[in-house]
This record gives structure tokens, sequence and C-alpha cells, in this order.
């Protein structure tokens, strides 16, 4: 395939029939190289991302990225080869390089295709593709008035890290040996911006971003920014905290990260290395009956969605926690082989992962909580999934009667997840889906603070 051929004037991508046409070609020569398995990808992505800081352009970036990626099989020996060199006699030196690789690695039971069974046997349209057709001189225009909402917010933000208007395309097509075939074409977009507040000798930084795949249910530029300027001004103001024991109130955005948490531990690399705090947990309680954790990868227009994993496993819904319970894992093929289960679909991540909501919003488990933290940043990574342990830095908002008295930072939000899991009391209402964690803000009865 010529360049010429990757984009048109109306499109960054070929037709879907020439991609599916050149990852079938690649099986057939892995395949008459006496590969018993093979699968192989092609990704194309385009876009544009501008940041205009204090009013000028600071960063403008066009990207076009294409790569082709072939895995093969020789009698569960396996090897990997990738190009971004589209021509027939680059493909045919990356498809022998896949070969020549697995012909010298060690042989590994569980390495192979997943079960032809799973395979995804038709391709659903999940309405991700939305193009929106923005020029460099829109997409600075649209940051330029972003950043400029919010330093109009109050005098005292009077600095900027910048407002950002980002547009991605991608196009995705892959393939195995077991008959498998198909694609599908995405979009995502976002706008974002960061801003600077200060009052007497103290400086405070929030921001806020919104992100979606069609570019008409992004919020305006100039609500976007006035919302990160009054988050930056309530930030102004801190007070020091003393170290004690007090509930906690993860704000949506923040509460996704200990959800991410539980993937990690009911994630198959994790369970047979035997490195999870949540090994031998299937069937076991590790919620309060009350929660409901489950995937919807072929929700319309959603960020997580996709028809089908990394491996072209049909995804589809699932549980992974009902009435508390651990009801399933997180498992590619290869991890599910090596754990005697079936793979779930997940070669590539979760999709969708879904905390279903109770009857209050963020006021209302603030007025529930009555007195204690409400976090709404978290810093660095200190968690531990072999023992559960949790110490992140965090700031956030001291809450007395249910109302946020003043902000606070420097701060340490410490735990363990087996804990933490089970002393959820409530989930809010205030549902976050920009991202492929959809949840609303948490509430946890106890969790240790270490402050001043």
């Amino acid at each position: 395939m010529t360049d010429t051929a990757i984009a048109t004037a109306d499109s960054p991508f070929p037709e879907q029939a020439q991609l599916e046409a050149m990852v079938g070609d690649i099986i057939d020569q892995a395949r008459r190289l006496g590969a018993d398995g093979v699968e192989a990808g092609v990704s194309i992505d385009a876009g544009l991302s501008v940041t205009v800081r204090l009013g000028e352009t600071e960063t403008l970036e066009y990207n076009r990225d294409r790569v082709l990626g072939l895995t093969v099989y020789f009698d569960h020996r396996k090897g990997s080869a990738s190009t971004a060199d589209f021509a027939p006699e680059s493909i045919a030196a990356t498809v022998q390089a896949a070969c020549d690789i697995a012909r010298y690695t060690s042989e590994d039971a569980c390495a192979g295709l997943a079960d032809p069974e799973r395979m995804a046997r038709e391709i659903p349209d999940l309405d991700l593709y939305h193009p929106w057709g923005l020029d460099a001189e829109g997409a600075i225009e649209l940051a330029t008035g972003c950043e400029a909402a919010a330093l109009a917010v109050d005098k005292r933000i009077d600095n900027s890290e910048g407002g950002t208007v980002a547009s991605y395309l991608s196009m995705r097509v892959k393939g195995n040996s077991h008959g498998f075939l198909g694609g599908y074409l995405g979009s995502h977009h976002s706008i974002s911006c960061s801003v600077i507040g200060k009052q007497g000798g103290e400086m405070q930084r929030d921001y806020w971003s919104e992100s979606c795949r069609d570019y008409r249910d992004l919020p305006s530029p100039a609500q976007i920014g006035r919302t990160a300027g009054e988050r930056t001004l309530r930030r102004l103001g801190t007070q020091r905290l003393s170290t004690r024991e007090t509930p906690v109130v993860f704000v949506a955005e923040a509460a996704r990260s200990l959800f991410g948490n539980l993937i990690n531990a009911v994630s198959g690399s994790s369970l047979y290395r035997n490195a999870s705090f949540l090994l031998d947990h299937l069937g076991k309680p590790v919620f309060p009956g009350f929660i409901h954790i489950h995937e919807q990868p072929l929700l319309k227009k959603a960020l997580g969605s996709a028809p089908y994993d990394a491996e072209g496993v049909a995804t589809q819904p699932r549980d992974i926690v009902r009435d508390g319970i651990l009801q399933g894992y997180v498992l590619n093929s290869y991890a599910a082989c090596k754990l005697g289960m079936q793979t779930t679909g997940n070669a590539g991540g979760v999709h969708n992962l879904t905390i279903d909501p109770g009857e209050h919003d963020l006021a209302g488990l603030l007025r529930q909580m009555d007195t204690g933290l409400l976090v709404t940043e978290l810093i660095g990574f200190g968690v531990n999934i072999v023992t559960g342990d949790y110490s992140r830095g965090a700031a956030g908002f001291w809450v007395e009667g249910g109302e946020i008295r003043y902000p606070v930072d420097e701060i340490t939000v410490a735990g363990n997840l087996k804990d933490m899991f089970m002393g959820i009391v409530a989930v809010g209402n205030d549902v976050d889906i920009r991202g492929n964690t959809r949840t609303g803000s948490v509430l946890i009865d106890r969790m240790m603070i270490a402050g001043a």
C-alpha cells in the first residue's frame, strides 16, 4: 500500500477493506512460513492538539501515526514484530522477523491464540466515530476562549498552564488465523484548562477537562474554563490538618482510581503470579452487599467501548462484583490458561467499568459524612497490590456539619484496600463518564489522615 492510499482529501484513513486485505495477506504469509497460529493488526491515528498560554499559542501539534504488528506461534513458541512501513517488502521482512524470533524462544504451553469459539463474529456499530473537522485556527480560538474564561473568574487568578484543545481519530483492523477479521473507527475529543491563583504568599493550581467521542457533546470552552477557574479559586486559603482517623469522601474523578486498584488485583497477571491481596477471593464478599461493579463494553459513544478485545475475543456485558461478592476475574487468554480458566475478553483491559450509583449527589454524601475529609486530588502511586496497603498524597477540603469549611493540602490518606472496599458506605449519583471507569463519588467510613 502506498502512502497516497493512507489518506485522502476527505479522510485520514484508507478504506477498511484495504487494511483487512493487508491483514489477511500477512496471516497467509506467516502460515506459509510454518506458523500454526498468527494474529495481526493495523492501527492508524491522526489528530491535532493546541495549547494556548496567556493568550499566545504555545504548542501546535499534528500527528499521523501508523503501525502494523503481528504475533506468530510455532508449537507454543511466540515471536512478535512490528513496522510503520507498509511497503510490501517491509511487510514481508516483518513477517519473516516474527517467525525467526519464534524459532528461538522457549516453548510456553499457554502461548497461543484465544479460543476460536470466543472470536467476535459480528462487529456492532457502537457509534464511536465522530470527526470534528477542526483546523488549527479553530482549535486556537477555542483554547484561547477557554483560558480567557478561567482567567476572568477572579483577579486572584493571574497565571496559567494553558488551555488545550485536542481532536484525535483512529482506525483499528485486526485478524487472526482462526478466521477472525474486523475493524472499526474511533474518535476522541477533549478540552481542558489549568490555571494558577495567588492569595498573599500562597499559590494554588487546579484544572478541569472534558472528553468524549462526539465533539457535539462537549460543554462550551467558556464553561470548562470557568470551572477550572472556580476550582482554583476555592483552593486558596489552605489550612493545615493534624493527623487523625476520619471518614473520607473521594470525588468521582478521584474515586476512579480506587476501582482501578480492584481491577489490578483481580487481573490475571497479578493472580497467576500470586501477587494480589485478592488471591482466592472468587465467590467471596469483597464489598458491602449494595455494591454492583460491571462492564458495559457495548455502550454507544462511550469512551471505553469496543466490540472485541486485543485478541479478537467478543466483548460482552458481565458482572465483576454483584451483591458485594467477587463474581469474576479480568483475564486474557494467556492468564486464563495459567489459571485453568477461560478468557473473559479483557486482553487490553476492561471496557466501561461501571459502579452502580446510590441515591445521593456529592452534597448529599457530604451531609451523610457530616465531618471528615473530601479528597479532590490524589498524588503519587503508594499502592501495594500484593498486600493491599494504600498510602497516597492528597489535597481537598475539610468538612464539618456536611459543609465544606476550608481547603487542605500536603496530607496523606492511608489504609488497606480490603478495609477500604468493605468500608464503602455509599456511592454517589454524580457519575463521571469522562473515562473508562464510570463512578460517582465514594464515601468510606474511616481512613487514617497524616497531616501536620
